[in-house]
């Protein structure tokens, strides 16, 4: 197993960027620091799945050069993926290119029919949280690409608030959240169909309720635009448009924000799903815009992520600028057999399972394990992939009252309204609080820290 990289160290003591950080923390209480955020966090009413989300004071510093290249590659890959659903549900010009093989999109449960029957969307891609980790040498790369409903923002602004109220030296604590004001509003008035009225768009926040895991996030977002959050049970067609009832009653809608867990407009079998029962007629008579599009999902597929950099190449004629976690198809037969000799090596996934459900790191894994999985890969290839180990890098996390490494990854959040890919000027750095955990998720008892971009 490679040596994790240490976030804020260098042979010999802190960084340069930690030492000032690192100091000040050695004269704090850290304890007291600890319960003082979870205390801003519960102030907030801040939960996932219905539990405290858990906030490490010690925030996590990127320079702001490396910044500026991030955002670069963010842009390149957001405008490729966007390009890549498009094309999924259309003409399929990369796999009669030979970009992608045809087993990638029949075998994806995110592509769905549906889409291709409706008007073409301004853009696809609108909002994409792409997961990067830092491996041994300090690079980051791209992990794993989400697209459906890439969750996280609000809960980056409730890190910043709580973290900056304990911390001095920081961003502004206003910052974040104008900033992601700005930019959500924006793709979602960019999205507006053609049969939208004159005086701007009428949007509003689908969500499932209380029932999804991250419902706080929902409010959140509504309150921080002024939208109304809204269930299938508060909308209903009228005529060719969709109106949904609202506190000052019902009211036309031609913009949708979906954070549903259901992502699927047909249910397989030739009919509609719930959602797809509200929402078909006005998308297809183009009063309606969805943000994702329907059919985003393929774009995070974790097959896909297996040629996104073959894919920036194809849709925009350049070569890639955030690298990626060599992943590897198994439906390959040649692959297959290299990754079923190599298991103790790699990470293996499900293809279509989200929030580290299903995955299974080699190097850690007992024998029975590494059994189970061979037999469940060679029984079905085609539903797994294959990733490089990356030791997730590391960073002074508050345990009890000391400062002990903890692993990280950095969950940025891109914004593409058709025409320009901006990037959040911060980010979600999730963090795993067991010692040695390397699953960061929220669903799997992680948490999270405010990142701040420094000169």
């Amino acid at each position: 197993m490679t040596i994790a990289h240490d976030e804020a160290t260098v042979p010999g003591g802190p960084s340069e960027a930690y030492t000032e950080l690192l100091t000040e923390l050695g004269d704090e209480d850290l304890y007291m620091l600890g319960e003082a955020v979870a205390a801003g966090l519960a102030a907030q009413g801040c939960v996932f799945d219905g539990h405290p989300f858990r906030v490490d004071p010690v925030p996590r510093l990127l320079g702001s050069a490396e910044w500026e290249d991030l955002h670069a590659g963010l842009a390149q890959r957001v405008r490729a993926l966007d390009a890549f659903v498009a094309d999924a549900h259309g003409e399929r010009a990369a796999v009669r290119e030979g970009v992608v093989p045809a087993r990638l999109l029949e075998g994806s449960e995110h592509v769905d029919p549906i889409p291709a029957q409706l008007p073409p969307a301004r853009f696809c891609v609108g909002v994409a949280g792409v997961d990067l980790v830092r491996d041994g040498d300090g690079r980051l790369l791209c992990l794993e690409d989400n697209v459906r409903t890439p969750s996280g923002m609000a809960y980056a602004v409730a890190a910043r608030r709580a973290v900056g109220e304990q911390r001095e030296g920081g961003p502004p604590l206003g910052e974040l959240e104008r900033a992601l004001d700005d930019l959500l509003s924006g793709v979602l008035c960019a999205a507006t169909s053609p049969g939208a009225t004159a005086a701007g768009p009428s949007i509003a926040l689908l969500t499932d309720g209380p029932a999804n895991t991250a419902y706080w996030e929902h409010q959140e977002l509504a309150w921080l635009l002024g939208l109304p959050l809204v269930t299938l049970d508060d909308l209903r067609v009228r005529g060719e448009r969709l109106e949904a009832s609202t506190a000052v009653g019902w009211r036309p809608i031609d913009v949708l924000y979906r954070r549903t867990e259901e992502e699927h407009l047909g249910d397989g079998r030739g009919g509609l799903t719930a959602i797809g029962e509200a929402l078909v007629g006005p998308l297809r008579a183009g009063t309606l815009a969805l943000v994702n599009a329907p059919g985003a999902g393929v774009a995070d597929d974790k097959l896909t992520h297996a040629y996104v950099d073959d894919l920036i190449r194809f849709f925009c004629a350049q070569e890639p600028l955030l690298p990626s976690v060599a992943t590897y198809d198994l439906g390959d037969a040649g692959v297959l057999a290299e990754v079923l000799g190599r298991l103790d090596e790699l990470v293996v996934k499900p293809r279509g399972a989200a929030g580290g459900a299903g995955v299974l790191v080699g190097p850690r894994a007992t024998a029975q394990e590494l059994r189970r999985a061979r037999e469940a890969i060679e029984e079905r290839p085609h539903g797994w992939v294959a990733q490089e180990t990356v030791a997730l890098s590391t960073h002074p996390t508050v345990i009890g009252d000391r400062l002990a490494p903890r692993h990280v990854d950095l969950r940025p959040f891109t914004f593409f309204d058709g025409r320009e890919a901006r990037v959040l000027p911060g980010a979600l750095t999730r963090a795993a609080f067991g010692e040695g955990e390397m699953v960061v998720n929220s669903s799997r008892e992680g948490g999270a820290k405010d990142t701040w971009i420094v000169v």
